[in-house]
């Protein structure tokens, strides 16, 4: 399907354009470059273009009407089999997600618990408390998950004073991006879903970037998504789109979601340009992602050898990694790279963050260790 310039226009097709031009670093990224800043592959404006039309000529009738039908509803069950959940809704930001999300799940009991270093309270401009009167309780400020005892103490706290006021939700995020990517471990997640059930107290997932954990020891998306009541996934980190996430749960809390969605005013007119670059990255994606794992591990393991360079790693950590650099090897390395085609953020203080993503599999680990030497 070739799209004419009316079209073309009334498709949102400037806007993701836009929306790709201003992610640093795609301006002027080649396909051989190694990009090791980031979760997903940057694309030019022309990239994400070309892109979009290639997937719209491989599958018939895309288009969706106000995020219902073509490939919208597509990528909605494809994240319900994914997640082992009933039933997905495609929301344009993480934002509305996760505030769709507590809402549904604390109901008239408004009191949830979350990270402090969450997105849920850091990023989000009080927009839960603010617009439905959800109190957020901050844990573990300065780490990435509470500890069960913190969790059954925040439940004591509100359930036992003299005014008791029931839990509506506990939140938790992983990979927390505040905490350098760092994950809530498998055997964590059971621990606090049982306390949960324990109190009749709902689980919420900021997965926003959940599917990165694969390649992880033991990691198996549904396993680590089944005790959450609610689970939210980004699509435009790392799966391509310009923006939006999806929210999986229950046909019920979702048939909810659909109209706080609508009562919010995040219905789009049209949803596949981000339901296509999704659906696209998802075949093959944890076979990717564990390749991306594997070439990570292998290169922190080669930079550790170089003198001038120490590796520091974040504990259950998912693509991010830290390099301290000793002041002469740090002089000028940035640019050094860039001339091998290796593109890193500048040292700050003599400290390097490295991101790993799919571009790290264009060339050789130890090509890029000897660029670095």
């Amino acid at each position: 399907m070739t799209l004419n310039r009316r079209q073309f226009l009334g498709s949102g097709l400037p806007l993701l354009a836009l929306n790709a031009a201003a992610a640093p670093p795609a301006a002027t990224v080649e396909d051989r470059t190694i990009v090791l800043a980031g979760d997903g592959i940057p694309r030019t404006a022309a990239d994400v273009l070309a892109h979009l039309q290639q997937l719209v000529e491989r599958l018939p009738r895309p288009a969706d009407a106000y995020l219902a039908g073509g490939a919208v509803t597509q990528l909605e069950a494809r994240f319900s089999a994914l997640l082992g959940k009933e039933d997905t809704v495609l929301l344009p930001t993480g934002t509305l997600a996760n505030h769709i999300a507590l809402r549904l799940l604390c109901g008239e009991e408004r009191h949830a618990l979350v990270q402090q270093e969450s997105h849920l309270y850091r990023d989000e401009s009080n927009s839960v408390t603010t617009l439905s009167g959800i109190n957020l309780v901050p844990l573990a400020p300065g780490r990435a998950a509470p500890t069960l005892a913190e969790l059954r103490a925040a439940i004591d706290r509100a359930e036992l004073g003299p005014y008791p006021i029931r839990v509506g939700a506990i939140a938790l995020e992983s990979p927390v991006r505040r905490a350098d990517g760092a994950t809530l471990p498998q055997g964590l997640v059971d621990e606090i879903a049982a306390l949960a059930r324990a109190r009749n107290i709902p689980l919420h997932l900021d997965g926003a970037r959940l599917l990165l954990m694969h390649g992880q020891p033991g990691f198996d998306v549904q396993r680590y998504a089944a005790p959450f009541d609610t689970v939210y996934v980004s699509l435009y980190k790392y799966l391509g789109a310009p923006y939006g996430g999806v929210l999986s749960g229950t046909k019920a809390a979702m048939a909810k979601a659909r109209a706080l969605r609508h009562q919010f005013g995040g219905t789009l007119y049209r949803g596949w340009q981000a339901a296509l670059p999704a659906l696209d990255a998802l075949d093959g994606f944890a076979t990717r992602m564990a390749a991306v794992q594997a070439a990570g591990e292998q290169l922190l393991a080669g930079l550790a050898r170089i003198d001038g360079i120490r590796v520091r790693r974040v504990e259950h950590g998912t693509n991010i990694a830290f390099l301290d650099v000793a002041p002469a090897r740090a002089a000028g390395l940035a640019e050094r790279l860039q001339a091998a085609g290796i593109r890193i953020r500048a040292p700050e203080n003599g400290v390097v963050e490295i991101s790993f993503n799919a571009t790290l599999l264009r060339r050789e680990v130890a090509a890029i260790v000897a660029a670095f030497g």
